[in-house]
């Protein structure tokens, strides 16, 4: 696929939009995510020496074996996470207002209020947040999470929630409902079946569907069938596109007896992609890798190069923002390919600049002549 015409066209059309984006509503994870450096040496109270790799923090450990041994830490800084989160920031960065039915803590937590405070609706569907402690070295992070809390979000526990009618009017109101992190709630497959027979099955207006499953390699194989077995359930009320990064997509792959994709063999994804949604029997599958996206859907199928960053300013929430452009093409009405650039290109932005892209500054970064394909 030559991209430099179609994102050229893609990115006149967005600097022409003008008129207001649709609703999605989005749920359900919320994260608070805990940056933290290891003192290896402390010189006063303003300065220390940290740990510089996770090898030396290993050499740490192991010495440590058969006796006690306490280590300073510094919490650098506490940011939001969470898949809901952080695509509904893609997605409010973009200009499209957002209602958030997540497990952000009752009270929320603050550390959610610079982005929740830009959508349309934020409600907690949790007492307690997840916690991910990330533990930063010169050489990559160490994440411990917190999930435990999680489990509180049952189908009954659901039901209760689902009493004000808020969640089901947000759905009626939305082009696209989004669902995230399976994988961390234990209780999902379950959650998602009441929703599908008390909330969408009623709506009128067919809604896409958008999931990302996270990665489900923790989970036993008989819980992924299950949920796979519910994902045709949304079809009822709407268009599903369920997206995965290439990890994801194999895991279901050898689930089903499926050929493997690779990153260095662009068909393989693609034809992947179209017997996944195949046998699933749902309307698109989008796999992305680092380098590249594809995509098989009941309106065509799409692969290209993406604007690969060798060196991110931060990559943990990139595929949460490709979800976020991807789900503005859906709402925008656009081709497959133009989707995928979209993804892709939102995605690119945020790896570089460590935050999402507005509509404006996606359009531009589309129409930037050096990204590759």
């Amino acid at each position: 696929m030559n991209t430099i015409p179609a994102r050229a066209q893609l990115a006149a059309r967005l600097r022409g939009h003008t008129a207001p984006l649709p609703v999605v509503t989005i749920g359900f994870d919320g994260f608070v995510d805990e940056m933290i450096r290891l003192v290896a040496e402390r010189q006063s109270l303003e300065s220390f020496t940290p740990v510089p790799s996770i090898a030396a923090f290993g050499e740490l450990v192991s010495g440590a074996a058969g006796h006690s041994s306490l280590r300073e830490i510094v919490v650098t800084a506490v940011h939001a996470g969470g898949c809901a989160v952080n695509m509904g920031d893609g997605l409010a960065a973009l200009g499209v207002p957002v209602d958030a039915y997540a497990t952000l803590g009752m009270p929320p937590h603050p550390a959610f209020a610079p982005i929740t405070g830009r959508f349309r609706q934020a409600h907690s569907w949790g007492r307690e947040p997840g916690r991910t402690l990330a533990y930063e070295f010169a050489d990559g992070k160490l994440m411990f999470s917190s999930v435990t809390q999680l489990a509180e979000l049952t189908a009954e526990k659901a039901g209760e929630l689902l009493a004000d009618g808020a969640y089901a009017r947000s759905c009626r109101e939305a082009r696209l409902i989004a669902l995230t992190d399976w994988t961390l709630y234990p209780h999902m497959t379950a959650v998602w079946r009441r929703l599908q027979e008390g909330v969408h099955r009623w709506l009128t207006h067919r809604p896409d569907f958008f999931i990302d499953l996270v990665d489900p390699s923790s989970r036993a194989p008989a819980d992924i069938r299950a949920m796979l077995d519910v994902l045709p359930g949304f079809e009822t009320a709407g268009p599903l596109t369920l997206g995965l990064n290439g990890n994801e997509a194999n895991i279901l792959a050898r689930l089903l007896g499926l050929s493997i994709c690779a990153e260095s063999e662009p068909a393989s994804t693609a034809t992947l992609a179209e017997q996944l949604r195949t046998r699933l029997g749902i309307s698109t599958v989008v796999i992305h890798h680092i380098k590249s996206a594809a995509l098989a859907a009941a309106d065509g199928s799409a692969a290209l190069a993406g604007p690969f960053c060798p060196k991110p300013k931060k990559s943990t929430g990139a595929g949460d923002r490709f979800n976020a452009g991807y789900a503005l093409g859906l709402l925008l009405r656009l081709s497959p390919a133009e989707r995928l650039l979209c993804a892709c290109g939102a995605s690119g932005f945020f790896v570089r600049e460590s935050r999402s892209a507005s509509l404006p500054e996606l359009a531009d970064f589309l129409g930037h002549p050096a990204w590759p394909g």
